[in-house]
């Protein structure tokens, strides 16, 4: 398994174990590391700058964990072989911070309850795009149901349903616009790289 890719795994699962194995300590990650709304109300964590970084290392349980990480793995391994190490660091972080932007963006428009977001998830669609871009023709078989497709079909079914249920509001509790601002920052990252955007 490529370096960062590797790292990147082991830190997210060392930090898991850590939260699983203490509730002050998890509560502790919670306060101040996910990343909180910028209009929290009195009474709540605040927003703070390293949140749109450290709110990707941290999951809300088994499932979110291991599918996050299933995902870094199968996508990731062929990306960093051709971005290299440096380019593929750059764009998942570039990825997890857009992810995090619109998340920011979203909640303050929207208001609501200020509830964190937690979870990889924003990098891990921004390695999604870039494997849909690098290698669209690429099949991938979806777990359930066991379909195969072009991997340039899954990225755009899969942004395609992240819109609507942002949209609809539907599957509450997950931050579907985080999804698509990972999509985003990594699509822009590519652009650039390939002298396209400024």
């Amino acid at each position: 398994m490529p370096p960062v890719t590797l790292s990147l795994i082991f830190a997210n699962i060392a930090v898991f174990l850590l939260a699983q194995n203490s509730p002050a300590l998890s509560r502790l990650f919670e306060i101040n590391f996910a990343l909180w709304p910028l209009n929290s109300p009195p009474g709540y964590p605040g927003f703070a700058p390293w949140q749109l970084i450290t709110y990707a290392f941290l999951h809300g349980g088994f499932a979110h964990i291991a599918l996050n990480m299933y995902a870094l793995w199968m996508f990731g391994n062929d990306l960093e072989r051709v971005f290299g190490t440096r380019r593929f660091l750059q764009l998942y972080f570039v990825s997890v911070v857009t992810a995090a932007l619109a998340q920011l963006l979203v909640s303050f428009v929207a208001g609501g309850n200020p509830v964190p977001v937690i979870g990889a998830s924003g990098g891990v669609f921004g390695v999604l795009l870039a494997y849909g871009m690098y290698f669209p023709r690429r099949t991938i078989v979806l777990l359930i149901p066991p379909i195969p497709m072009p991997a340039w079909v899954f990225v755009m079914i899969y942004g395609a349903i992240e819109l609507f249920f942002g949209v609809t509001g539907t599957a509450q509790g997950v931050a579907h616009f985080a999804h698509l601002g990972g999509m985003l920052g990594a699509w822009l990252l590519i652009l650039q790289w390939r002298g396209k955007l400024f």
